[in-house]
């Protein structure tokens, strides 16, 4: 909004103060950051309030964890502050006439009132299973088919090749240009709507979904939706579940989702900036530096809530806060095109859903082998394996998180690793 109202000021005035400084994405990038700080900070201190006045407090299960019990009570759906700290400083801050601004809200939004339902459910229901999970799964897949569909219908989302390789490979041509570089060589670029992404450790440093649908022959690209729109649930299913099962102790979902969207708005700003993509050989998205803008307000939200989430815990994130993370990651990931890069980037996740699985799986195995069912870890998901051992919860999210800055410069070394 404030882009607009400057750009409206400088139009009417001339050069009127401050208005040339909405034309840096790094300032409003910047400003994204410090709002959702201020916002999760100030006005998460009166949301921890309300809550504890309505009484919507976590009613924790005895697991036999140290320190479980003082947890009891702590204020739950603080996913709030963060939603607000993101939406408030993308709408100031952003261009919204983006649809990756209109897809991303719709995603916060979305997967936020999936999420608060099932923490509804838990507190004043009082049923500890919260949502059903098949409506849950029904919410997460409703959000996939969306962010698919307009992927692959809008026009608006495309990505720029030489325009050479868009007639050797027949893509799509929606607009083509020549740009005269310094040294005089004149390139010519096309703008192309088609399945095409990026895929780390291999040569050529891409893919595209239309070659699953080969045996259409010539109308690849307007059948490759056949294993695209799966593809795309299936992701924004698996992280916002993973973000879930991640966020089991204090500042732990909270921590990795801030240094996770940290890479993700190096790849948002290196993916919109044409020069740095041509370097790097990675897809130009066009329009995309808006996405710069909407990280840098999840960034600030996610370190401003670990303010009151940080141990001891003055509030929980409940479902609302978790599944909105997952979804959100999930989606700025898919909208870059690096979503073959979630397994290393969103490797804490990975590794917690994997414990989970391995856990659940060996236990049936061995109940059916042998009558009783044993167990791989001491208790999964694996945070929760490290307090049985008697590790202090604080150590083991800061462990966590260094391991987290370890698979984020991996994941940026992706860059040049071929």
């Amino acid at each position: 909004m404030l882009y607009y109202l400057f750009e409206y000021l400088k139009d009417v005035f001339g050069d009127f103060p401050g208005s040339g400084l909405f034309q840096f994405l790094s300032f409003r990038a910047g400003m994204a950051i410090v709002v959702a700080l201020l916002v999760s900070i100030v006005w998460g201190d009166k949301i921890i309030s309300s809550l504890k006045s309505l009484q919507i407090g976590e009613s924790v299960r005895d697991l036999g964890l140290a320190g479980q019990n003082e947890k009891s009570g702590t204020p739950t759906m603080g996913g709030i502050i963060i939603v607000l700290a993101v939406i408030i400083p993308v709408l100031l801050f952003s261009k919204l006439d983006s649809v990756y601004i209109h897809l991303l809200l719709i995603a916060t939004i979305w997967m936020a009132i999936v999420g608060g339902i099932d923490d509804y459910i838990k507190v004043f229901k009082k049923n500890k299973a919260g949502l059903h999970g098949k409506f849950k799964i029904l919410g997460q897949v409703g959000l996939g088919l969306l962010v698919a569909s307009v992927m692959f219908w809008n026009s608006e989302i495309n990505v720029r090749v030489s325009y050479d390789e868009a007639i050797e490979n027949n893509y799509p041509i929606l607009s083509s240009f020549q740009d005269t570089l310094a040294d005089g060589e004149v390139k010519h670029y096309a703008y192309v709507k088609t399945g095409l992404t990026n895929v780390p450790f291999i040569k050529g440093n891409s893919f595209n979904y239309r070659n699953l649908v080969f045996f259409t022959k010539d109308n690849q690209d307007a059948f490759y939706w056949i294993f695209f729109i799966p593809f795309v649930i299936f992701l924004i299913t698996a992280v916002s579940n993973a973000a879930n099962l991640t966020d089991g102790i204090d500042g732990l979902a909270a921590g990795v989702s801030a240094i996770i969207v940290g890479v993700l708005a190096i790849f948002a700003y290196l993916s919109s900036n044409a020069q740095f993509a041509d370097y790097l050989n990675i897809l130009f998205i066009p329009n995309s530096q808006e996405l710069v803008v909407f990280s840098a307000s999840m960034i600030g939200a996610c370190v401003g809530f670990l303010w009151y989430n940080s141990y001891p815990a003055k509030v929980f994130m409940g479902d609302t806060g978790s599944l909105a993370l997952g979804g959100i990651i999930a989606t700025l990931t898919i909208l870059l095109r690096k979503e073959f890069l979630i397994p290393i980037l969103c490797g804490i996740f990975f590794i917690e859903t994997l414990s989970v699985m391995i856990q659940v799986s060996y236990f049936k195995y061995t109940k059916s082998k042998y009558g009783e069912g044993r167990r791989v870890f001491l208790m999964s998901p694996i945070h929760h394996h490290y307090q049985k051992m008697g590790m202090h919860e604080a150590k083991i999210v800061t462990r966590f998180w260094i391991v987290g800055v370890l698979l984020a410069i991996l994941t940026i070394i992706t860059l040049k690793v071929r």
